[in-house]
């Protein structure tokens, strides 16, 4: 009786387990993806593929008539006529490989995730409480496809650029996809380990400095889409000046303050520091509740991208220390999601 009472809590504890091991890996394609999406961001390649086509997209052109082809609808829109006007064959396969990849990874953390999910519900092993949350961040992850494209169609027509507001969107729902599989695989590593285990809760404490970290990823994409990045090259200071010179009324408080280049570079780089303290804070909490690897991994994470943002000011935005930015802007939200739950589970 002992041997079999054994044998069924190790059966009962296999799923939650393995669940959220499936759940880890779906977090590292989306943090994959993130990059790419900053490489494609960077080498102003979103636009390059003018057409959603979610199935037959995944082949991208394989003759020379079809890739002319996809030129010539690139051609017909405004990024190409007034910036890329007579741009080669080659240059525009090599913009169009980075959009089609980021697509395809796209498509790939689709099949990953809708697949696992329909087995393990056909096999009746997920733990109660957690089908709606898999549910939800299916659904949400096939949102943010369409979201890609509400992104992408902003700049076909009229605009050289995609909207500052909905790349901001965009970005940030992956962001927030990656820490609910972070969120929902720790809480099922804690039920794996014990059936009594409850879902961990949000702290205040902890909310606070995810909100803060929120309005900074904000501004980080905001900055991105504005291209505001350029508009300094020294730090601290703003070309010699601590509030930069140049910033202009946009007609409200709000346009102004998320749509003036200048401004949105200035409060990216000043809010840092105060997102940099609260999340060490919650680095400091966690550790007081006996979880010293999201502590660490907080402290580590933050540390890093402080020191990676002012390498890509001075450096002039070059691509490599941009991209890891952007990277670690992604590994920031998955550590403070780890020192959230850290400080808000229950045994």
């Amino acid at each position: 009786m002992i041997a079999a009472a054994s044998a069924f809590r190790s059966s009962a504890a296999i799923a939650p387990r393995a669940i959220a091991r499936w759940l880890l890996a779906v977090a590292a394609l989306v943090f994959c993806m993130v990059v790419v999406g900053g490489i494609t961001r960077l080498t102003e390649s979103g636009l390059s593929i003018t057409q959603w086509k979610p199935i037959t997209g995944a082949i991208p052109p394989l003759t020379h008539d079809q890739w002319m082809e996809a030129f010539r609808l690139y051609q017909q829109i405004p990024e190409y006529q007034q910036i890329n006007r007579g741009m080669t064959l080659g240059d525009f396969q090599f913009i169009f490989f980075w959009e089609w990849a980021h697509r395809l990874l796209g498509r790939l953390i689709g099949v990953a995730f809708a697949l696992p999910l329909i087995w393990f519900a056909w096999k009746r092993v997920i733990p109660a409480g957690y089908g709606w949350r898999l549910t939800a961040l299916l659904a949400l992850g096939g949102l943010q496809g369409a979201i890609g494209w509400w992104m992408v169609k902003s700049g076909l027509s009229v605009r050289t650029d995609v909207s500052h507001y909905r790349l901001a969107v965009h970005l940030l729902t992956a962001l927030f996809i990656i820490g609910g599989l972070i969120w929902t695989a720790l809480d099922l590593l804690m039920l794996a380990r014990s059936r009594a285990a409850r879902p961990a809760r949000m702290r205040p404490f902890a909310l606070a400095a995810l909100l803060v970290l929120f309005v900074q990823l904000l501004f980080g994409a905001f900055t991105a889409g504005l291209d505001a990045g350029y508009v300094s090259s020294t730090w601290p200071l703003m070309n010699d000046h601590l509030v930069p010179e140049g910033i202009s009324w946009w007609g409200s408080l709000w346009a102004t303050v998320s749509s003036d280049p200048y401004l949105v570079h200035f409060i990216h780089r000043w809010w840092a520091w105060v997102a940099a303290a609260l999340l060490m804070l919650l680095a400091r909490r966690a550790k007081k509740a006996g979880q010293r690897g999201p502590s660490i991994a907080i402290n580590a994470t933050v540390g890093t991208q402080v020191l990676l943002g002012i390498a890509t000011v001075i450096s002039g935005i070059a691509l490599p220390l941009a991209v890891l930015h952007q990277a670690v802007g992604a590994l920031v939200v998955a550590s403070a999601t780890w020192g959230a739950h850290a400080i808000g589970r229950r045994a």
